[in-house]
């Protein structure tokens, strides 16, 4: 990833302060943040494969909640590899962790945090995980009005 260049982190979360809140403290660390309250409000949630397939990606970092209304985070996660993601940076958060979703999310090497959760544990968990990343020549396209998914995609998804 290039000096000049954010690091692209997607937070899914279907708790509106929740979701809110790692938007505005991440934001404020400088990273170009787009949140969906759950994955079928993504654009990546439609696609039959991920864009990290076709040279470019999708995002630095995914995070995401486990219990969501219309897709579980595990399976969302799941999905994404499957699809061809190449993000290897990533979390999964819930207050109700059980030992098979435990299991399940630490087989798929992502970084477990259970709610409530101090959120600069989450800015260091970010840091400390930037000297993971590959270099990145192009983000994909489809998350430059990130606020249009974010607040009407559910309202329009068939479920």
């Amino acid at each position: 990833m290039g000096a000049e260049s954010k690091l692209r982190v997607l937070i899914f979360e279907d708790n509106n302060f929740v979701r809110g809140t790692l938007k505005d403290f991440l934001g404020e660390f400088g990273y170009d943040v787009f949140t969906f309250e759950d994955p079928v409000a993504s654009p990546l949630y439609k696609k039959s494969f991920c864009d990290c397939r076709s040279g470019k990606t999708c995002a630095d970092i995914i995070i995401s909640d486990v219990n969501m209304p219309f897709v579980n985070g595990l399976d969302f996660i799941k999905g994404q590899i499957q699809k061809g993601c190449k993000v290897k940076i990533r979390a999964l958060m819930s207050g109700d962790w059980t030992h098979t979703n435990l299991q399940i999310a630490q087989n798929l090497g992502c970084r477990i945090f259970t709610k409530p959760f101090d959120i600069t544990e989450i800015v260091r968990w970010i840091e400390d995980s930037q000297k993971r990343l590959d270099p990145v020549s192009e983000f994909s396209d489809g998350f430059d009005t990130e606020g249009v998914y974010a607040d009407t995609a559910m309202r329009n998804y068939d479920v």
